[in-house]
């Protein structure tokens, strides 16, 4: 089927953006709850995703700006496509791929609305090497004699209970005068 995009189940970290040719009325009413979501041809979408905006309101850091400093998409993916953004007029619908609530989807967009292109967010490396430092080890700490302990607690306790009177007789003081 042409025209159909199709979203896989579990995808992340992609944005999808789309050039909307349409009136700045029609656009503006896309922020509608339900309206975007019948035009793209689905049931439901998490409209926290989703931006519709005019491009000129990017002003001087542009759409190929807003995409790398914005939105996180790699500088290197954008300049493929520098001199069609840059080009872009009107409004621009980007949806990314948390709208979709991890759910297979196929859109089926309105003939005003056109895939300008598809770009992938830094993902982040959450690997390291595991730590060796001693102080690293669980209950590496040294632990304080009961004793201490008891008395740091008694000291903890009596701060905050005068914390907690002088607040109480604070009140009373205002609510009397």
């Amino acid at each position: 089927m042409e025209g159909v995009i199709h979203i896989p189940a579990g995808e992340r970290g992609v944005i999808r953006l789309f050039a909307l040719d349409m009136r700045p009325e029609q656009a503006a009413f896309l922020k509608e709850p339900g309206a975007l979501a019948q035009v793209l041809g689905i049931e439901a979408l998490d409209m926290d995703q989703v931006e519709v905006f005019p491009v000129s309101d990017l002003e001087d850091i542009g759409l190929t700006g807003y995409l790398t400093e914005g939105c996180g998409v790699p500088r290197a993916q954008v300049e493929e496509d520098r001199a069609m953004l840059q080009a872009l007029e009107g409004h621009v619908l980007l949806i990314r791929s948390r709208a979709f609530e991890g759910k297979e989807t196929r859109l089926t967009p309105a003939d005003q609305i056109k895939l300008i292109g598809t770009y992938g967010e830094r993902r982040t490396n959450w690997s390291a090497p595991p730590e060796t430092a001693e102080s690293a080890k669980p209950y590496s700490a040294p632990k304080l004699p009961p004793r201490t302990a008891r008395s740091q607690a008694r000291r903890i306790g009596a701060g905050l209970f005068a914390v907690v009177m002088l607040l109480i007789a604070l009140l009373i003081w205002v609510l009397v005068t």
